[in-house]
This record gives C-alpha cells, structure tokens and sequence, in this order.
C-alpha cells in the first residue's frame, strides 16, 4: 500500500518529489513535461533551490495534486495557503449548495447523497432513509455517516445486499483508486477497516441472483433485499468543474438510478401518495 506521505514530507522539496514519485515520473520524464531543466528540478527536490510560489503551483497542477496538498506544497514553502476551504453552510458556498439540493431533489424517487473525501454524507435526499432503515446498528446511522462502513458492516447494509461479493469488490477498488490518487492516510486506513469485514464465501451470493437479469459487465449493480422485494441499482458520480475550494473539490454527489422496471415502479409507487 501507498505510504501516507503527505503528512511527514519536511521541505516543499519532499513534497514535490515525493508525489513526483507517486505519480511514477522519473525527474527527467518530469523535468521535460513541466519545461524547466532537470538540474532546475533537482535543485528544488532537494532543497537547494527554493521555488517560487508560481512554480509551485505549475508542478503541483502537472502532478494533479489535490488541492488541501498544494496548500501544504505552499506552507513548506513559507508562501501562504491559496485555496480556501469553507465550510459547505458558508455563504460564499450558496449557489453552489442550491447546485447540490436542486440535484438531490430532483433526483427523487431515486436515492441520491453527497459525500466528502472520506465518503462521509453530507446532505441525502428523500430515498435515503428508507435504505438506511434496513441497517441494526444505529451507531452506523449517527452522524457522520460513512457510507463504505455503513455498507459493508455485518450489521449495516451489507446483509441486506443480495450481490455482496461484487458490490464488496467494486466499492474496495473504487476507493483504492482513491488512495492511489490522494495518498490519504485516512482512506489508507478506512481501507484496512473494510478489509477486516467478513467477506462472502465464494459462491454464497449465487442462491440470490437466480432469475434476476445479468448486465453483462456493463456495469456494477447494487441489489437490495428489501420488504416489499428486492431493488436493483446502478450508481453515477458528479462532481465540479474546476473548483479552487478545498470542499468542492473534495465533494462528490452519488446518484442511484433504477436497474429494472420492477425498481423504477417500486419507487414511483412509494413517492406517488407524496406527491
């Protein structure tokens, strides 16, 4: 597993190289991309040239480090912090939060929730409740809710979920992607976490798909045994286009949308005496 690194780099040199490294550039290969000689970058790397503030947002950018690491990238550096990180109730942030709850709500009947970097929920809208009613563990349902927990916890979500091995799968590889490209040490350990679950025996699943339809790798479905019969979802990430917030950019909104017929009407039904 990646080293979580962005917390003990020293000198905005060891950050540089660092995720120079991260990202698996040779400091030629990085050299050439960001137009500046090898020895200039050498020179950087290793503390003996101290870059300016413009440079260090150029190599942070080609390096697409998030944006709470250039802050750091800078501080190393003595430069003060560019991009702020407000909380998401600030008013600087309101139209965007209106973006965010004009997307939730329209998005109804069907589940949708924003999450932060460590896929805690940030807002939900209307069809998430009812989901997390399924969990016993009411602790798992207290704020802040993490949604990889809540999901894959022996008393969440997880066995309620008819395709456990598969959704298992896919959100482990979602987030170890993640890691890949923050290098966050929480995620590293969130990670850790969701590894000590118990899996699903290979095979115990099968029993529970018999008859239901197969996308045939398209996509990831997420099945769920529910009272009134099980419900099939596949998901859909949005995020903002180039924000310079910290909290934007770290905010991803998780939108759930019927796999079947049978789900679409099911969750038509439950909102039609609502509306």
């Amino acid at each position: 597993m990646t080293r979580p690194f962005i917390t003990t780099a020293r000198t905005v040199g060891d950050h540089i190289r660092e995720w120079r490294q991260h990202r698996r550039l040779s400091q030629l290969a990085f050299a050439l991309d960001v137009e500046i000689s090898q020895k200039h970058l050498s020179f950087i790397e290793s503390g003996r040239s101290v870059p300016s503030r413009a440079m260090i947002l150029r190599l942070a950018e080609r390096l697409d480090v998030p944006l709470r690491a250039r802050n750091l990238m800078l501080l190393a550096a003595g430069y003060a912090p560019v991009y702020p990180e407000r909380r998401l109730d600030d008013p600087a942030l309101a139209p965007a939060r209106r973006a965010i709850d004009l997307v939730l709500e329209g998005h109804a009947p069907f589940p949708a929730l924003a999450l932060d970097r460590h896929w805690t929920m940030v807002a939900a809208n209307a069809a998430v409740p009812p989901l997390m009613a399924l969990v016993a563990d009411e602790a798992l349902k207290q704020p802040p809710v993490n949604v990889l927990r809540l999901s894959l916890h022996p008393a969440g979500l997880a066995p309620h979920i008819l395709n456990l091995a598969e959704w298992r799968a896919h959100l482990l590889d979602r987030l170890r992607h993640q890691i890949e490209v923050t290098a966050d040490p929480a995620l590293m350990a969130l990670m850790e976490e969701l590894k000590a679950f118990p899996a699903p025996e290979e095979g115990e699943e099968v029993k529970h798909l018999a008859g239901i339809e197969d996308f045939g790798g398209v996509l990831v479905p997420l099945r769920l045994a529910m009272p009134g019969g099980p419900l099939s979802f596949f998901s859909t990430t949005t995020v903002f286009g180039t924000p310079v917030d910290i909290t934007l950019a770290e905010l991803a909104i998780e939108a759930f949308f019927p796999a079947d017929e049978a789900t679409a009407a099911a969750l038509g039904a439950a909102i039609a005496p609502r509306s």
